[in-house]
């Protein structure tokens, strides 16, 4: 790598991991229910989830019998002594810089929650991730919508402020829209087979999203998404 490339991007990863220190313990703690719900009843299953934080939706699918080992890979390392009191196994690492070791057509299920946005090339990581599950296996992932109402809105009004939480959060450095987060799994050679809005939405906004160029996306804070590998 050119010297002035690897001192730019050294500087990137000092801003974004002190930016990550400063997040409240809530950004990192509870468990993703709604993606645990869609695992399928698999007592032999190995997960991998890719920033896995404190470990609690890996906790939960273990209780729930979704699989046989869980293991989570974190970018913060206190976070991350959290989640090896919960998880089969953690390991510590940036994915853009030091890609871990792991067995080939291991994983039966690959979760990505919120994660591809805080990535300089989500595109390069994901296609480092498929090869390590097996045909047949279930990616799910959520990020958040950037042509969301709010979002909108604000641009209207020459706004595009950054915020601790949310679909502007400071750390975010790609933004989707759920188009274009299809894209990036259909890319790696993955098949969509489901794309949802995590919130519901409401009878109104359904109503007013029949006359919108964007349909119901418009009023989709985040993205779901599921895909599976062929």
């Amino acid at each position: 790598m050119v010297p002035r490339i690897k001192m730019e991007v050294d500087i990137v990863q000092q801003k974004a991991s002190l930016q990550y220190k400063n997040k409240s313990s809530d950004y990192f703690s509870g468990a993703r229910v709604d993606l645990v719900e869609r695992l399928p009843l698999n007592p032999n299953a190995n997960i991998l989830e890719i920033g896995c934080s404190a470990g609690g939706t890996g906790a939960l699918a273990l209780s729930k019998g979704k699989c046989a080992s869980y293991t989570g890979i974190e970018l913060m390392p206190e976070v991350a002594k959290k989640a090896e009191a919960k998880l089969t196994k953690v390991i510590v690492a940036d994915l853009e810089v030091n890609f871990p070791e792991l067995k080939p057509e291991h994983f039966d299920v690959l979760i990505a929650s919120e994660i591809f946005e805080h990535l300089r090339d989500p595109w390069r990581v994901l296609g480092q991730l498929t090869p390590l599950l097996k045909p047949g296996a279930i990616i799910l992932a959520s990020s958040p919508n950037i042509s969301y109402k709010g979002v909108i809105k604000a641009l209207i009004k020459g706004e595009f402020n950054y915020s601790d939480m949310g679909v502007m959060d400071s750390t975010h450095l790609r933004w989707f829209t759920p188009e274009s987060f299809k894209l990036l799994f259909l890319n790696s050679g993955l098949a969509i087979t489901d794309c949802w809005s995590l919130q519901p939405l409401t009878f109104g906004q359904k109503l007013i999203a029949t006359l919108l160029p964007n349909g119901q996306k418009t009023f989709w804070r985040q993205i779901g998404i599921e895909a599976v590998k062929a």
